[in-house]
């Protein structure tokens, strides 16, 4: 018996079809009910999906912020050991949490809330989050310029923490915690391509 994963996807042409882009789209209403609508969802071996460009991987690419009393924003990040998931981002820093969405979510939850399933499951797998927030879907990347962003699409989903009580559930989840944005954006070339754009995304709405 196959113990492969299965992973929600859409096909490409889709995506496309909505409207394409290339870096971080704000506009969620335009995208999310069409990705995630149960007729156009697909469950594919990862194994495939991971070098076949013709379908995206659905990812809930989850961030942690938190303001302080003279609101100034940080987020949390923190630096990808080599036992997480995609080999291909090890040793990357990165501010965004999540992972891939299975037929398993599917199962507990068919054709209502499978996504947010599926991103509780790996909020809860990767971090321990000990605060009230407040979460919002705040837009898409799609980073076409990369072996691995050619083959997914992320949702992202902003969490905005009372306090900044994040720490790691996960032994390679390394090196984390809470950093002004303003100094993350100083070393951009040594994260992962949807962090850089997610930090540079996040300051376009701080000056706003």
């Amino acid at each position: 018996m196959s113990t492969e994963e299965y992973v929600l996807t859409v096909p490409t042409k889709l995506f496309e079809s909505i409207g394409y882009f290339q870096g971080f789209c704000g506009d969620v209403n335009q995208y999310i009910d069409m990705l995630l609508a149960p007729e156009n969802v697909q469950f594919r071996l990862r194994s495939i999906t991971e070098k076949d460009p013709s379908y995206k991987q659905l990812i809930p690419y989850m961030l942690f912020s938190h303001k302080d009393e003279s609101g100034n924003l940080s987020l949390f990040h923190y630096v990808r050991g080599k036992g997480m998931g995609e080999s291909r981002l090890h040793s990357k820093r990165s501010v965004g949490v999540g992972g891939h969405v299975s037929s398993v979510d599917w199962d507990k939850s068919p054709q209502t809330d499978f996504y947010r399933e599926g991103m509780l499951r790996e909020l809860q797998e990767e971090i321990v989050l000990d605060s009230l927030y407040r979460e919002s879907c705040i837009g898409l990347i799609n980073d076409d310029s990369t072996d691995v962003g050619k083959v997914h699409l992320g949702i992202v989903h902003l969490f905005e923490l009372d306090k900044p009580n994040v720490r790691s559930n996960e032994p390679d989840l390394l090196e984390s915690g809470f950093v002004p944005l303003e100094e993350l954006r100083q070393d951009l070339s040594n994260f992962e391509s949807w962090s850089a754009i997610c930090i540079e995304a996040l300051l376009g709405r701080k000056l706003k």
